[in-house]
C-alpha cells in the first residue's frame, strides 16, 4: 500500500516537473520566435465563438514599430519599476495588500452603519512580467498552486528573455477590448492609426484601459479614463524604457 502511493507521488512530481520544463521551453524559444497566441487568448476565443461571434483583430508589431509614448505609458500605469526587478515588485504588492485592506474596513464600516457601500475593488500588484507570465501559460483561476506556477513562470521569463522582449511580447498580446489584442490593433481600432503613431496622449489612454479593457471600450468618455490619462501623461516622461 506505501509503495503504491509513493509510486503515486513520484509519479506527480514527475509530470509536474515535466509540466515545467515544457513551459520554460517554450517560454525559451519566444526568445527567438513570436508566440502566435496566448492562453488568456484561446480562451477568448472560444467565449467569443460560444456566443457565436468571430471578432478578433491582432497584428504583430516588432519593439521599434510601437510608440515609445505607449510603452512609456504602459509602465507608468502598470509597474513603473519594470526595468529595475527581477520579475516581482514586492513593494507594490505589499502595498496594495494595504489599500485592499483598508478598502474593505471602509465598506465594512459603512455596511454596519447601514449605508450604501460601493463593491470593494481589489487592487493587485502584479508586475507587466507577472502578468504575461499569467496570460501566456496559465488558466484564469485564482489559487495557490497557479499562483505559485505564475511565479516560476515569472522568473523564468526575467532570466530567458531580455526586459525589452518582456515588453514586446506583452505589447503584442494584451487585451485591449473585445476581441482586441495588441498594441497595433488596439490603435487602429481606438484612433485609426498605427501603433508606431500614436501620441502621448492616446497612449496614455490605451494604457489606462488595461486593467478593464472591455468595460472602457463601452465608456470611451468615462471621467475617469480622462482624469487617469492625464495623470499618466505626467508620470510618462519618468517611465524608464529598456
Amino acid at each position: 500500500m506505501l509503495r503504491t502511493f509513493g509510486r503515486w507521488i513520484l509519479l506527480c512530481v514527475l509530470a509536474l516537473l515535466l509540466l515545467e520544463a515544457f513551459f520554460i521551453g517554450r517560454i525559451a524559444l519566444m526568445a527567438v520566435l513570436d508566440p502566435k497566441s496566448t492562453a488568456f487568448q484561446r480562451s477568448e476565443a472560444w467565449r467569443l465563438a460560444s456566443q457565436g461571434e468571430l471578432r478578433w483583430r491582432q497584428d504583430w508589431r516588432d519593439y521599434d514599430q510601437i510608440s515609445d509614448h505607449l510603452k512609456r505609458a504602459v509602465i507608468a500605469s502598470e509597474d513603473d519599476s519594470f526595468v529595475n526587478h527581477e520579475g516581482v515588485d514586492w513593494d507594490a504588492i505589499e502595498k496594495a495588500w494595504d489599500r485592499n485592506a483598508k478598502a474593505e474596513a471602509a465598506a465594512a464600516a459603512r455596511a454596519e452603519q447601514n449605508r450604501p457601500a460601493r463593491p470593494v475593488r481589489i487592487r493587485g500588484g502584479s508586475t507587466i512580467t507577472q502578468q504575461l507570465a499569467k496570460n501566456l501559460l496559465l488558466s484564469g483561476e485564482r489559487n495557490l498552486p497557479r499562483k505559485g506556477q505564475e511565479l516560476v513562470l515569472t522568473y523564468a521569463l526575467e532570466t530567458l528573455l531580455s526586459k525589452e522582449r518582456i515588453l514586446e511580447i506583452y505589447l503584442n498580446n494584451v487585451e485591449w477590448g473585445e476581441g482586441v489584442f495588441g498594441a497595433e490593433a488596439a490603435a487602429q481600432h481606438y484612433f485609426r492609426k498605427s501603433a508606431a503613431q500614436l501620441s502621448a496622449r492616446e497612449a496614455a489612454r490605451l494604457a489606462v484601459m488595461l486593467p478593464r479593457p472591455r468595460y472602457f471600450e463601452k465608456l470611451p468618455r468615462s471621467a475617469y479614463l480622462n482624469n487617469r490619462s492625464s495623470i499618466i501623461m505626467g508620470r510618462m516622461r519618468s517611465a524608464e524604457l529598456p
